[in-house]
């Protein structure tokens, strides 16, 4: 029982760290003392620190199988997760005014969009893609309840920033730059900076692969 309680505590102080500090009128006085990039700063390390929390608290909950791994879960994770790799390293930092996660937003072009064009908000889309593969790899209760929250929050989340962004920018603006972006879909060659991009994708799902074992102490590829 213990260890359930110690689950559903560090959920409920997940929830707490990613609600609280980006309403408007807390984001703005934190954003005020620590600086735009400060703020991202801290709390894309909080994030980091109350998932690796969160991770371990579902780890310490009763094991409780509700589906055995099979054969082809292993060959579609590891597709997945690189895919996952390289649409983080495609649009992190890349201004998207969209999303968060974007950098130098005023920036933005929506007739030279990349991977905007196709998905408004491709760091949500990262962290449901790893949930949901994850769900997959992980049969038991505890992990299920796990990343399939983690899913739902990525799934949910673009709704309401869309509905935000839409209220803020005025629905008329906003849809306006979302149907640009929709017309500049369009197969392109990279360009030589999105192939270093990409390449860095590649090299992150490396270390991934190698540190799983280390970190995590489950082997990706046996």
């Amino acid at each position: 029982m213990s260890g359930w309680l110690t689950f559903a505590g560090v959920f409920a102080l997940f929830f707490a760290t990613h609600s609280i500090p980006v309403r408007p009128p807390v984001k703005k006085r934190l954003v005020r003392h620590l600086g735009a990039k400060g703020f991202t700063t801290a709390y894309s390390a909080l994030s980091l620190c109350i998932l690796a929390l969160l991770i371990w608290a579902a780890g310490q909950a009763p094991f409780v199988l509700l589906w055995a791994e099979a054969a082809w879960h292993r060959p579609a994770i590891l597709v997945g997760m690189l895919a996952a790799c390289l649409i983080l390293a495609a649009s992190i930092g890349q201004p998207n005014p969209f999303s968060f996660g974007g950098r130098d937003n005023d920036a933005f072009d929506p007739t030279d969009c990349g991977i905007i064009g196709y998905m408004r908000h491709p760091l949500l889309s990262v962290l449901a893609l790893w949930a949901l593969l994850h769900v997959l790899a992980n049969g038991d209760l505890a992990h299920v309840l796990l990343f399939g929250t983690l899913g739902l929050f990525a799934y949910v989340g673009p709704r309401i920033i869309d509905a935000r962004n839409r209220r803020d920018m005025g629905a008329e603006a906003w849809e306006a730059l979302v149907g640009e972006t929709r017309r500049q879909r369009r197969i392109r060659v990279p360009s030589p900076a999105m192939m270093l991009r990409l390449g860095a994708g590649v090299i992150l799902y490396l270390v991934l692969v190698f540190l799983h074992p280390v970190v995590i102490g489950v082997p990706v590829l046996s």
